[in-house]
């Protein structure tokens, strides 16, 4: 029987070339990531309701509505 322990950790470069375990201060590099990423979806989000709630944009787009009904 093999008694031989495997390395289970995402960085196993077992058969991989290139590929190195994180230095010490990338260990909090990927929830940084996603923070900024969220923030930025947030801002977007809200710049995208500032312009729907804008009187042009709301008259555009329900006669759009308006038309496309109309035509059932």
């Amino acid at each position: 029987m093999d008694t031989t322990t495997r390395d289970t950790t995402p960085w196993n470069t077992a058969g991989i070339e290139g590929l190195q375990a994180p230095s010490p201060w990338e260990e909090g590099l990927a929830t940084a990531e996603y923070a900024v990423a969220t923030i930025g979806a947030v801002a977007f989000a809200g710049l995208l309701i500032a312009v729907l709630r804008s009187d042009g944009i709301r008259s555009a787009l329900q006669g759009i509505i308006e038309t496309a009904l109309s035509s059932f």
